[in-house]
């Protein structure tokens, strides 16, 4: 694939035999045997992700909180070192310029992580702010990032040679928060976050360690079910989750509330971009609900949503034959008088009129 970036992992994919695909300018695997298979095993066992065309940022410096606070729509400044926090970035009209995850790893020491597809949008934002006492830095090109998800996920991690030192121990780690490591003596961070609706961890190490760390895990893994897991997977199982994904359920021209992630923006704060037009947005907007249908047509991106009447009344972001539930899913903006759980909708499904019902998220919620 031609002008596509590669991750340090591209070698292993290949060998694997992965499918690859152009993701947000990156040649990523999409699947290694079967769509299915792979992700069954992230619900039953385990599956092994690169996520390495993420974008990482550092913000450091005794005015990283402050400048924290104003970037993002959640408040940084609160968090403890130890932990992460979901947060967006808006532009000036309220729309969601990325999503990201903000990890706090000492007193004026921040990560960042955001989308790939978006790393140019969010250092644009980033260089926006100008001043002393803190200094921001894309080291997204320092660093892989690998992500262990199942159930599996913790015994595999910890069963792994080479992982050593790690503070928190990892059973002693809470959802969305991290610990610190080493890999062959390396520093490793490890977080318990992941993209699935599934326990699971994102390791994070220096691109020169990742296909050791890579084929370490595999070999762990092995023994509890572990596989290597492509796109394809990824995207069903955040599905089944409920979880959004940046250019489907979040954009420039969906504000948060819209996408049911009101909660997650903090409007007693003094000032955030986007805090204005927020205050000032109507509360009429389409909003995002869950759709299931009986049969095996599912809804796709862009099918129209119709009433019992056939006249258009939203649209369909991402949809599925969920594998885990057996039956379509989707995720779809529709005008909020239709937004109640239970309601009787329809999904035009190239040209046939599907039955469907508004089903609260997430679809799918693991056992704790």
């Amino acid at each position: 694939m031609p002008d596509l970036r590669t991750t340090p992992l591209h070698d292993r994919h290949a060998a694997l035999g992965a499918s690859f695909t152009d993701f947000g300018g990156w040649s990523m695997p999409v699947r290694y045997t079967s769509d299915l298979a792979e992700h069954h095993a992230v619900r039953q066992a385990a599956g092994l992700f690169d996520i390495s065309h993420m974008a990482e940022f550092t913000v450091t410096g005794p005015a990283a909180a402050r400048v924290l606070d104003f970037m993002l729509a959640g408040r940084i400044s609160t968090m403890k070192i130890g932990k992460a926090k979901y947060s967006l970035l808006l532009d000036d009209n309220g729309g969601v310029i990325d999503d990201v995850i903000v990890y706090r790893r000492g007193d004026e020491d921040f990560l960042v992580i955001s989308n790939a597809g978006n790393r140019a949008l969010v250092a644009a934002e980033f260089g926006r702010l100008l001043g002393d006492g803190f200094v921001i830095a894309d080291v997204s090109d320092e660093y892989a990032l690998i992500a262990v998800q199942g159930p599996e996920a913790r015994a595999i991690v910890e069963e792994t040679p080479g992982i050593a030192d790690v503070t928190p121990a990892l059973a002693d780690l809470g959802y969305y928060a991290w610990s610190g490591g080493t890999y062959a003596g390396e520093p490793l961070f490890i977080a318990r976050t992941g993209y699935t609706g599934e326990d699971g961890f994102e390791l994070l190490v220096p691109n020169a360690l990742a296909p050791a760390l890579w084929d370490a895990l595999l070999s762990a893994g092995a023994p509890h079910g572990l596989v290597p897991a492509g796109l394809a997977a990824r995207d069903t199982l955040r599905l089944e989750a409920g979880m959004p994904l940046h250019g489907h359920e979040l954009s420039t021209d969906i504000l948060p509330a819209q996408a049911g992630l009101g909660r997650v923006v903090a409007m007693d704060k003094d000032a955030f971009a986007g805090k204005d037009a927020l205050a000032a947005a109507s509360t009429d907007l389409p909003v995002l609900v869950g759709l299931t249908a009986e049969g095996r047509r599912a809804g796709r991106a862009g099918y129209a949503v119709l009433d019992a009447s056939g006249a258009p009344v939203g649209e369909i972001t991402s949809g599925a034959l969920s594998p885990t539930l057996g039956h379509p899913i989707a995720m779809a903006f529709v005008t909020p008088d239709l937004a109640e759980p239970g309601t009787a909708l329809f999904i035009d499904v190239r040209g046939t009129r599907i039955p469907a019902a508004v089903t609260a998220l997430p679809f799918y919620r693991r056992n704790a």
